[in-house]
């Protein structure tokens, strides 16, 4: 399942340079992410970076992208073939 920022973002610009997907940018408002190249750092790390480094806790799992481990690895794999 990817990750999703929500409006309680303080564009505190510390989950950006985290994440090891480049899965995060900055957009109109709050900062994003970009569910194709979220693994929710499977593949990287124990635990998602963004969601460790969140000072207002608003980054939770993306109910509209749903992926088991297997398919965050199959993605993690993709991406590092990039």
């Amino acid at each position: 399942m990817a990750l999703i920022i929500t409006d309680e973002c303080i564009n505190c610009d510390v989950c950006e340079p985290e994440c090891p997907n480049s899965a995060i940018t900055q957009g109109e408002e709050i900062y994003e992410i970009a569910p194709d190249r979220c693994t929710e750092c499977v593949g990287h790390y124990d635990e998602p970076q963004c969601v460790a480094v969140c000072p207002v806790d608003c980054i939770p799992k993306d109910p509209d992208h749903v992926e088991d481990e297997e398919q965050l690895m199959v993605k993690y794999d993709k991406l590092q073939a990039e």
